[in-house]
């Protein structure tokens, strides 16, 4: 085991020994390196102000975006940290920084140092030049003041100046255990994180500490910390685990391991079926995209989250670990109540499982939010049915934003199981989707909304307004 962490910030080595596991990189990077181009505009993760760049040779691409107010120090273990100091060579700009500057691409300066560090991820792994493909890019970073235009300008000019040399990859090599142990001056608490490096010592470590907080990209859990100014004794990183990213096509389905990132398994999603892609591409940012996982958000059981509806309608299972042994279990009845989970002590997440859709059923998925890019949903429905001689052979329906839990419209599909694909039928199972959800008001919409919302959804299924994949889907005010 060994307790000091190692990477490079702007081309130059770093050792930290024991560090603080929850310290935030934006905070170490002003504080005690006094880079202060990194700004903190949130504190959550939305605004984009706090971007820098990581490079990972493990992964592909080897350079993405990543919002430092959420991420811990430790996190970026063994990788390559670049922030807006690191861009200039010898007092010349880098070509992202002179597009911006000749372009009026930045007004007070607050945001700019974010926006240049997404379209320098971008400029590096050489992604396409297009408005869809930039306003993707750029959909994690909020501007007030310039507008978008020159910015976008900006960023279709960038490769049109002389490139320079670039900073390096961290080299890889072979790494023991992260241990770090330290207390918590204010609190007198003992604070551990452990990255361990494979499964089994992952099973070892969670079944030694069953209370450990399980930490992936950490775009939920880093909240915990900024916002509530939690204290989290425990920490285990899979971050660093070996083969937990793998996505493999297997007989029974599509084999996600837990800690695969939204953009590494984007692609297979949308393979899978293109409304699948579709949803991840809005459920965040690049940068929040680029660190949270598929298996944090299952874990974490929020009653809101995009996934779980369309994975429950698709039948997908999950892949529990519990020291050597393992099991699986349908996805829907891993949710229990709002914060409870079918989820034994030392046990964990392993992979979900999502089978292929037969291509002779219907599947569509919808979101409804205040915003279409990078906002939490109010409503979210996903719905499968297979039609053999215009009867309805199997129905699935799920709802997230409905209950206290992702959970199935289980009245709704019996008032349909067997009986004709028409509008009678469909509106009787409107009808019926009262009995299944007593949906609650909040900031995002009122229960009566909701559940119109839901009703109409189902309706909008029927008459196969599904197309193109949620990108006119109606947004409420």
């Amino acid at each position: 085991m060994r307790d000091t962490i190692s990477f490079t910030l702007n081309g130059k080595p770093v050792e930290v020994r024991n560090p603080d596991p929850t310290l935030t990189l934006l905070n170490w990077l002003r504080r005690e390196c006094v880079l202060t181009g990194t700004k903190e505009g949130c504190a959550e993760g939305d605004c984009g102000a706090c971007t820098i760049v990581v490079g990972d040779s493990s992964r592909a691409p080897h350079w993405y975006a990543i919002n430092a107010c959420i991420a811990f120090l430790p996190m970026l273990d063994g990788k390559a940290i670049i922030t807006v100091e690191g861009l200039a060579r010898n007092g010349a700009l880098h070509p992202v920084q002179k597009a911006l500057v000749e372009h009026h691409g930045s007004q007070c300066g607050f945001c700019t140092p974010g926006f240049v560090m997404s379209l320098y991820a971008h400029y590096r792994n050489n992604g396409a030049l297009d408005d869809a493909t930039l306003n993707d890019t750029l959909a994690g970073n909020l501007c007030r003041c310039t507008g978008y235009a020159p910015i976008i300008r900006a960023a279709k000019a960038m490769r049109d100046y002389p490139t320079i040399e670039e900073t390096l990859l961290a080299p890889r090599q072979e790494r023991k255990m992260l241990a770090l142990c330290m207390t918590d001056p204010l609190t007198n608490t003992i604070k551990r994180y452990f990255a361990p490096q494979n499964l089994d010592e992952m099973a070892t470590l969670y079944l030694q500490y069953p209370d450990a907080i399980i930490l992936a990209g950490g775009t939920d859990i880093g909240l915990w910390v900024t916002k509530k100014n939690a204290v989290l004794e425990t920490l285990i990183d899979i971050g660093q685990l070996n083969g937990f990213k793998e996505i493999i096509q297997r007989q029974d389905g599509l084999h996600i391991s837990a800690g695969a990132s939204y953009h590494e398994v984007h692609e297979a999603l949308f393979d899978l079926h293109p409304a699948l892609g579709e949803i991840v591409r809005r459920l965040g940012s690049t940068q929040i995209r680029n660190t949270g996982t598929i298996g944090g958000n299952i874990a974490n059981g929020s009653p809101i989250g995009d996934m779980p509806p369309p994975l429950i309608a698709l039948g997908s299972e999950l892949l529990l670990r519990k020291g050597d042994a393992t099991r699986r279990l349908a996805l829907e009845d891993f949710f229990i109540e709002y914060g409870k989970q079918d989820r034994q002590k030392g046990e964990f997440i392993e992979a979900v499982i999502v089978p292929k859709p037969d291509p002779a059923a219907r599947f569509a998925l919808y979101k409804i939010s205040k915003r279409f890019d990078q906002d939490i949903s109010a409503l979210c429905g996903a719905f499968y049915a297979r039609l053999d001689n215009n009867q309805i052979t199997n129905i699935r329906i799920a709802f997230g934003g409905m209950a206290a839990i992702p959970a199935r419209a289980k009245a709704a599909e019996a008032a349909l199981l067997g009986k004709d694909w028409n509008e009678a039928n469909i509106r009787a199972a409107m009808k019926a989707l009262g009995d299944d959800f007593t949906p609650m008001s909040d900031m995002r919409a009122s229960a009566d909304y909701r559940q119109q919302a839901a009703q109409n959804l189902l309706l909008k299924f029927y008459l196969g307004q599904d197309a193109p994949y949620l990108a006119k889907e109606v947004q409420h005010g």
